[in-house]
């Protein structure tokens, strides 16, 4: 008898009348939908036209999607390329398969596209949407549970989700219960929001810094939940090859908090007052304040 506390659900489509819509892709669109909304609000109360996030978007997502996709199949491409494997499922994004190293590194490419072809600097930007990423990540990873993948070991805690059969390990077919990593990762990111939200406020992060902070937290608690979870990975040194990433993101992250303290209010150097989107603007074209 089950012990879990959380059902996963009965299917992963959703019926639109006479369409169907897979969960995992829903709540990557609502997710994309509450990063921009929110990302869009604190760009406005910095002074920013509002339009500018979707706009950069527009260049941002597909990029994104596209990376997230690319870094999946690399460091995981036996379904694909080996034994057995199909090569046209690269392009089965619904099905599940992307990760957000990837899904950042190649947004990064396309908001810096789009914030040269507006004429803003990325560091303004990345610094009013950071937050907007961890909720976009929040909702997200709930495509997870739909999909009944990457969850964590086995558990007979209350709040253990249930798997079924056919999602289950190898080996392990009578284990109906499992840590709920994507319900963790999920709550950590809803913190992480919060956390950059409020140093931000507080201490007026800025070129950068608000968006080294959402990585920093971010794969603080990365680390731990991807050590929990039992899908197949490639290991190095006995970790996870996504715990080493988070590893040095945490790292790279830490180190340019470190070493890019804030200059003290109208130093000229930081372009006027290093707070203002007209400021980090400057910093980001080589323009310095009046």
């Amino acid at each position: 008898m089950s012990l879990a506390f959380i059902p996963s659900p009965s299917t992963s489509e959703l019926q639109l009348g006479p369409l169907p819509l897979r969960g995992y892709s829903l709540l990557i669109i609502l997710g994309i939908a509450a990063a921009i909304w929110l990302g869009t609000r604190r760009w406005t109360a910095r002074g920013g036209e509002k339009s500018t996030v979707a706009d950069i978007a527009l260049w941002a997502v597909p990029f994104g999607i596209v990376g997230a996709r690319l870094y999946h199949v690399i460091t995981t491409s036996e379904p694909y390329f080996g034994d057995g494997g199909d090569p046209v499922k690269v392009l089965y994004v619904w099905e599940g398969g992307i990760s957000i190293w990837g899904a950042v590194a190649g947004g990064a490419v396309g908001a810096w596209i789009g914030c040269r072809r507006h004429g803003v600097a990325l560091s303004a930007f990345a610094d009013a949407v950071a937050p907007g990423i961890a909720l976009g990540q929040a909702i997200g990873r709930w495509g997870n549970w739909f999909n009944q993948e990457l969850y964590g070991r086995a558990t007979t805690l209350p709040w253990g989700l249930e798997i079924d059969v056919e999602h289950r390990p190898e080996g392990m077919r009578d284990v109906a219960s499992y840590h709920p990593t994507f319900l963790y990762e999920s709550l950590w990111n809803l913190g992480v929001v919060a956390l950059v939200i409020w140093a931000d406020r507080r201490f007026r992060l800025d070129r950068g810094r608000a968006f080294a902070l959402y990585a920093a937290a971010y794969t603080a608690g990365r680390f731990w939940i991807e050590y929990l979870r039992v899908d197949e990975s490639h290991e190095v040194l006995g970790l996870r090859l996504n715990d080493w990433t988070s590893l040095l993101v945490f790292a790279a992250a830490v180190t340019f908090l470190a070493v890019t303290r804030r200059r003290p209010a109208g130093d000229p150097a930081a372009g006027g007052d290093p707070g203002s989107l007209a400021g980090q603007q400057a910093v980001g074209s080589g323009r310095t304040g009046k």
